[in-house]
């Protein structure tokens, strides 16, 4: 998937991070639930090698329940770090975090050895709106869209415990093609850098296949919702579905002909509130088959451009006599 989606301040942030992690004891990454690898920056992990980390899988309660478990174990399993669920609206978050914060950095915490803990993640991954629910007051700026926050805050959740917040920042350049449409899916992307129709027939292709049931309740473009229909939606190609669902919810333009930017909006929007229900857009194997077939793509691209620069530099030299 082509995006552009580097700007000048997340240069500066990354160069943020790379400074503060000096100084920390403990770090935490908030990922989308709904996509827990897809939103896992890959740039973190040179920058944070070494510390111990929290995987805080936010959004959960618009995330498929049984696929977060698998995530949660498979975190913990393939990465040596302690992860957890959460919801951006949990009575009470500060105390599990403090508490997943002191399990991985016992020796800190108190008046004369504060923990310092960084929380770092995307755009609209949910870090200001967690926040503000721990601090117990409006302390960050929070919006239902990325790149809110631009500088580094630090708030006291208790005596002896300071947490340091980070704008959230992507990484240069997506290897793994399916992990562009979820992030897009989830608005995580600013707008300006995706073609909406066609991130939401890729998520269509996958509700197709894994929530046909939720995708019937929702839209109910066929006679009814049971095993057989669900079956036949799956085989449904993705853009009959999306012309369906773009007739039956009224995005249409004058002649009857669908408005396709208004249907594909509707299908997001749907998603990313929950209309559509609790889903979760992959699951550990498929991430690990996806990962694999971008790293090839990816070794295979950067030899074919060695090849070509020392095509260009021969050409250069001057032709002996």
């Amino acid at each position: 998937m082509n995006v552009q989606w580097f700007p000048g301040h997340m240069h500066l942030t990354r160069k943020a991070i790379a400074e503060r992690i000096k100084t920390i004891d403990v770090v935490i990454e908030m990922v989308d639930a709904r996509l827990p690898a897809s939103s896992a920056n890959p740039m973190l992990r040179e920058l944070l090698a070494h510390k111990p980390s929290l995987k805080v899988l936010n959004k959960a309660d618009l995330a498929d329940p049984a696929r977060t478990q698998q995530w949660l174990a498979w975190y913990e399993q393939h990465l040596a770090t302690k992860a957890v669920a959460m919801d951006s609206h949990h009575s009470a978050p500060a105390q599990a975090l403090i508490e997943a914060c002191q399990a991985l950095a016992p020796g800190r915490g108190a008046m004369d050895k504060p923990m310092r803990v960084l929380i770092c993640g995307i755009p609209n991954v949910g870090k200001s709106t967690l926040i503000n629910t721990m601090v117990g007051k409006r302390a960050a700026k929070a919006a239902n869209e990325p790149g809110v926050t631009r500088r580094e805050q630090r708030f006291a959740l208790q005596d002896g415990f300071y947490l340091f917040d980070t704008p959230g920042v992507l990484w240069p350049r997506i290897i793994v093609a399916q992990s562009g449409y979820n992030l897009a899916a989830a608005g995580s992307i600013g707008r300006n850098a995706f073609d909406d129709e066609l991130v939401a027939l890729e998520l269509l292709a996958y509700l197709q296949k894994h929530y046909a049931a939720h995708v019937l309740a929702r839209y109910a473009v066929l006679d009814g919702d049971g095993p057989a229909e669900q079956a036949a939606l799956a085989q449904m190609p993705d853009f009959e579905l999306f012309e369906r669902i773009a007739y039956k919810r009224g995005a249409l333009l004058p002649g009857g002909r669908i408005n396709a930017q208004k249907a594909a909006e509707l299908i997001l929007h749907d998603f990313r509130s929950g209309a559509l229900g609790r889903l979760t857009l992959e699951t550990p194997a498929e991430f690990e088959a996806w990962l694999a077939t971008g790293e090839r793509l990816d070794a295979e691209r950067q030899l074919r451009k060695e090849q070509y620069e020392q095509q260009r530099q021969a050409k250069k030299r001057p032709k002996k006599r």
